[in-house]
């Protein structure tokens, strides 16, 4: 009887040490003796009880959260600057045998790559090229971190802190920007107006008809109002001798 107990005890044992499950998104580094034999998984695992080791890694993508860096750019304005990176471990034995913690050496690494890439550029283009410097970002992170067995799959700038004399100065230089254009499109409209009175100036010197029913048109129109204006017809081929004795003068 007690051997039957002794036996079961040593196949719990056995087996609550050697049997491991790993889901879909895990791999286990085996160490063998201190040596690494093999990535394993995902399903059971069987492990040597005291001989062998194991350690977990995650091959899911991670969003990673950079802290806010105080960044002078290139023309020398201080901004504070923090992005997201989302990497993923492709090659779990490197992940771990090459780098001690692999999460906290991608933010350190993320957090000088941020300041010095941030700090070469002026302060427009870190504001409206946020594509072209998160692209920049991905390239040296993934290039460092390739050895490390983790890629690096997209970099995001997520605020740029600027101090409140900048902010007001964008303003001041925004609403400078769109009193320009105001005035711009008012030229525009004056210069579009003053242009469709030559044409028509000119289809009534060619046409003088077209005067004469301007004139009833406008008449029509101040008729139709109510109010006690008066208003009597003149004519204007009484006056159009007059006009061009007046036209024949100034030529001689």
């Amino acid at each position: 009887m007690l051997t039957t107990v002794a036996v079961i005890v040593v196949v719990v044992f056995f087996l609550s040490s050697a049997l491991r499950i790993l889901n879909e998104y895990e791999r286990g580094v085996i160490f063998r003796l201190g040596r690494v034999i093999k990535a394993k998984g995902p399903g059971i695992i069987i492990l040597i009880p005291v001989v062998d080791k194991m350690v977990k890694v995650s091959m899911r993508l991670v969003a990673m959260d950079v802290d806010p860096q105080d960044v002078i750019t290139r023309d020398n304005v201080s901004v504070k600057v923090n992005a997201v990176i989302y990497f993923r471990v492709i090659g779990p034995i490197k992940a771990i045998v090459e780098v001690e913690n692999y999460t906290y050496a991608i933010a350190q690494l993320a957090q000088t790559t941020l300041r010095s890439v941030c700090g070469q550029v002026e302060l427009d283009e870190l504001l409206s090229e946020r594509e072209k410097i998160n692209d920049q970002l991905q390239e040296i992170l993934d290039t460092h971190t390739d050895p490390w067995g983790i890629k690096v799959a997209t970099v995001e700038l997520k605020h740029i802190d600027l101090p409140q004399e900048m902010q007001r100065s964008m303003a001041k230089q925004a609403e400078a920007e769109r009193e320009r254009r105001a005035k711009v499109i008012n030229a525009e409209g004056e210069f579009q107006a003053a242009a469709k009175l030559s044409e028509a100036a000119k289809i009534i010197q060619v046409n003088p008809m077209a005067l004469q029913l301007r004139y009833l048109q406008t008449m029509r129109e101040i008729s139709a109002e109510q109010n006690t204006t008066t208003i009597f017809p003149f004519p204007i081929e009484l006056v159009r001798p007059i006009l061009k004795m007046l036209d024949n003068k100034e030529e001689t």
